[in-house]
């Protein structure tokens, strides 16, 4: 089961998320945007801090062209988080149209020309919809979930290879999704 409440604690995150895993700009490396994402209790704050000096060795277009090297240029490193399980086939459209409509549930439209399972478009749906009323929200992120865990693993597998500094912001991603899964016990 999904800890929604936990899940809404961590929005911010969410949107430091988002906003790493999109094409680089100056403004997404700001020193406050960091220090309002995380706090030391935060599950991903260790990853986030390596990921961020890391990057901060680099000048914005260093940046800039390891995320094209590492994203555009790495098959095994797609953001598309459908794509390491399904590739093109048919269940993986299915998939897609049922984060979209999940999405829609929850007041978020779809940019134009960009799929569902687009990693930050994912993470940004965890910033900004707002699902703390709703009831059926644990149950309905379930297919989410699993999708951010499949990719994910496979993406930070991919990341480790390429000893990117990426790894360290997926896995803080990783962490954090996991922080929100509560443990179902079994009667015994």
């Amino acid at each position: 089961m999904i800890d929604i409440a936990k899940l809404y604690d961590y929005k911010n995150s969410f949107g430091f998320f988002a906003s790493q895993l999109m094409y680089p700009e100056k403004r997404d490396f700001h020193p406050a945007f960091l220090e309002e994402s995380f706090t030391a209790d935060h599950p991903a704050y260790a990853d986030a801090h390596t990921y961020w000096n890391l990057m901060h060795e680099l000048s914005l277009d260093g940046i800039q062209e390891q995320y094209t090297e590492t994203f555009d240029f790495q098959k095994d490193c797609a953001l598309y988080m459908t794509y390491f399980k399904f590739e093109d086939a048919k269940e993986r459209g299915q998939m897609l149209l049922r984060m979209k409509i999940l999405y829609e549930m929850f007041g978020l439209e779809m940019p134009e020309g960009e799929l569902p399972d687009y990693l930050p478009l994912m993470c940004e749906f965890l910033y900004a919809a707002e699902w703390m009323k709703e009831r059926k929200a644990p149950e309905n992120f379930r297919l989410l979930f699993a999708i951010f865990e499949d990719g994910t693993y496979h993406l930070v597998q991919a990341l480790e290879k390429l000893d990117s500094p990426y790894r360290y912001l997926v896995q803080g991603l990783r962490r954090t999704l996991r922080a929100c899964v509560e443990q179902e016990t079994v009667n015994p």
